[in-house]
C-alpha cells in the first residue's frame, strides 16, 4: 500500500519546519544508544519519530526499543510493537509500510494504568490511530516494563537496534521524540495541513520528558545524539555514526532516493540499494538497475552520480515508464560509461567521453523543453545534451515518451558496478564544495547549472 495522500512529506511551508535527519544503515551496524539514564516510569511513556525507510522486506527492522520492548518493520512490512516482561505482548498491523518515496510519522504509546486493555498500548501512523493487527495482545492492567535505567544494561534504550546489538534499520529518522511517564496521543506532535489535507509535524510543546526523555533533532553535526529538549538526556553512543549521516531529507523537504520496488523486470532485476535509498552495488553477472522515487514531467532538475566502480555495463541516466513493463535494461535514455555511448531505447549511437571509476556524472534535465533536454557533465564538463536529435513519440529506436508519463533518474548495472547517488538530500560519497541550488536546497559536488534545481518536495511544489 502506497500512503500517497498522508505522507508524502510536506510540500507546503508549515509553520514547523525540520531542517535534517539522521541516516541509519543496517550493513553498518548504526545506531544511537542513552546507557545513562535514571530509572523511569516503567508504565507509561510515548515514542514519536519521522520515518523514512530505505530498505524493504528486511526482517527485525528495528526503530525503536530497549531489551525486549520494541517497535520495528518485520520483513514482511508489517509494523509491530512488541512488549514482553515474561509474557510477550504484541500489536501487529495488518498492513504494509512500503513506501520508500515519503516519510511516516510513527507514534507508539504505552500506559498500563488504563482500565481498559486497548488503551493501554496503542499506535499512531500519519496520525491515524492503527486499529487493524493481525496479532492484537494487550499486557495486564499497571504491567511494567524494564526500559532505560531499570534491570541489565540490555535495556539501555535505543534507536535503529535490537538491544543484543544486531538487527538494524535502514533509513532515516527525524524529530524523535521519547516521553517518560507520559502519555501523548499523535497530535501533540503532528497536524493535518489545512491546504494539503497532508499530515505534517508541529513543534511538542509539552514538558513531559520525565527522567529519561529526550528530543533528538540531528541538527549538531558534531554530537548527532544531542537532546534539544532541554533535560540533558543526550546519548552517548554513537555507533558507527559520524557527522557524514547527517542528512537534509526531512519531512517539510523530502528528497528523491533510489526506489527498491521499481524495476524493469521485477525483483531478480533489482539493484542492492544502501545508504539512505543512494547506493546501488551490482555483484551479479546480470543486468541490474534502480530507479528514483520521484519522476517528473515538467520543471528543471539536477542530480549527480559518483560512478564508483565501473566494471561490464555500467550506465546512468533517465528511464520511463512506458518501459517498465519490456525486460530491456538499456531502455530510457541512458549515458554508457565504457564507450561514452548514449543508449535510447537499447539503440547504441556516438556520444561523449567514456567514465571510470570516480568519475561524478551529474545531469541538467529541462522538462520544460520539447521535445525535453538533458545535458550531462563529466567531472562538471559538458558532454552535450543526450537527448540531441529525439523526439517525442518518434519512430524506430530513437524517441522520447510523452512528458506526462514522467521521467524517472536510472542506473544500470553489469557484473561489479557500484553508483552513488546525490539528489541533493544524503550521499555516501565525500562533497568538497557544499553547492546548493538557487533555493538553497542540495548538498551537491558541483554547483547545479542556472535554473536547475534539487529534486526535492518544496521545489517540486514551485516547478513541477
Amino acid at each position: 500500500v502506497l500512503q500517497r495522500t498522508a505522507n508524502r512529506g510536506s510540500i507546503s511551508t508549515g509553520p514547523y519546519q525540520i531542517d535534517n535527519s539522521l541516516k541509519f544503515e543496517r550493513d553498518n551496524s548504526e545506531s544511537i544508544v542513552t546507557t545513562t539514564q535514571a530509572a523511569g516510569n516503567q508504565k507509561t511513556w510515548t515514542f514519536s519519530a519521522w520515518i523514512k525507510r530505505s530498505r524493504l522486506s528486511y526482517d527485525w527492522d528495528n526503530i525503536f526499543g530497549a531489551g525486549t520492548i520494541y517497535t520495528l518493520f518485520t520483513a514482511e512490512d508489517d509494523l509491530v510493537f512488541t512488549m514482553y516482561n515474561g509474557t510477550t505482548y504484541q500489536l501487529q498491523t495488518d498492513r504494509k509500510f512500503r513506501d520508500t518515496s515519503a516519510w511516516y510519522h510513527i507514534v507508539v504509546q504505552l500506559d498500563t494504568t488504563q482500565s481498559t486493555a486497548s488503551n493501554r498500548a496503542k499506535i499512531w501512523v500519519n496520525g491515524v490511530q492503527e486499529t487493524s493487527f493481525s496479532t492484537e495482545t494487550y499486557p495486564n492492567q499497571n504491567d511494567t516494563f524494564d526500559l532505560g535505567g531499570q534491570g541489565s544494561s540490555a535495556n539501555w534504550i535505543q534507536l535503529g537496534r535490537f538491544y543484543s546489538g544486531a538487527r538494524h534499520f535502514s533509513g532515516y529518522m527525524a524529530d524523535v521524540y521519547y516521553l517518560n511517564g507520559t502519555a501523548e496521543d499523535a497530535d501533540a506532535f503532528g497536524e493535518t495541513d489545512e491546504d494539503t489535507g497532508i499530515w505534517i509535524p508541529k513543534a511538542y510543546t509539552g514538558s513531559g520528558y520525565g527522567t529519561q526523555g529526550f528530543h533528538y533533532k540531528f541538527d549538531n553535526a558534531s554530537d548527532l545524539g544531542e537532546d534539544s529538549s532541554g533535560e540533558g538526556h543526550n546519548a552517548n553512543q554513537k555507533n558507527n555514526i559520524t557527522a557524514a549521516d547527517q542528512a537534509t531529507d526531512t519531512p517539510t523537504n523530502n528528497f528523491c532516493t533510489l526506489n527498491p520496488l521499481m524495476a524493469n523486470a521485477g525483483p531478480a532485476n533489482y539493484l542492492p540499494i544502501t545508504e539512505g535509498g543512494t547506493k546501488a552495488v551490482n555483484t551479479a553477472a546480470a543486468y541490474k538497475i534502480a530507479n528514483s522515487t520521484f519522476g517528473v514531467t515538467s520543471g528543471k532538475w539536477y542530480w549527480e552520480v559518483k560512478a564508483t566502480d565501473v566494471n561490464g555495463v555500467t550506465a546512468i541516466g533517465v528511464t520511463m515508464p512506458f518501459f517498465w513493463d519490456a525486460d530491456y535494461t538499456l531502455q530510457g535514455c541512458i549515458y554508457y560509461g565504457q564507450t561514452g555511448q548514449r543508449y535510447n531505447n537499447a539503440s547504441a549511437s556516438t556520444f561523449g567521453a567514456t567514465y571510470t571509476d570516480g568519475d561524478i556524472i551529474s545531469f541538467a534535465l529541462d522538462m520544460d523543453a520539447t521535445p525535453p533536454t538533458m545535458t550531462v557533465y563529466k567531472n562538471n564538463s559538458s558532454q552535450g545534451n543526450l537527448m540531441a536529435g529525439l523526439s517525442i513519440n518518434g519512430t524506430g529506436g530513437a524517441f522520447l515518451p510523452p512528458k506526462e508519463d514522467g521521467y524517472f533518474p536510472k542506473v544500470v548495472g553489469y557484473n561489479a558496478n557500484t553508483f552513488e547517488c546525490n539528489f541533493g538530500g544524503y550521499t555516501s560519497f565525500s562533497i568538497s564544495s557544499a553547492a546548493s541550488d538557487a533555493n538553497g536546497y542540495g548538498t551537491f559536488e558541483y554547483a547545479p547549472p542556472t535554473g536547475y534545481y534539487a529534486l526535492c518536495t518544496k521545489n517540486l511544489a514551485e516547478y513541477g
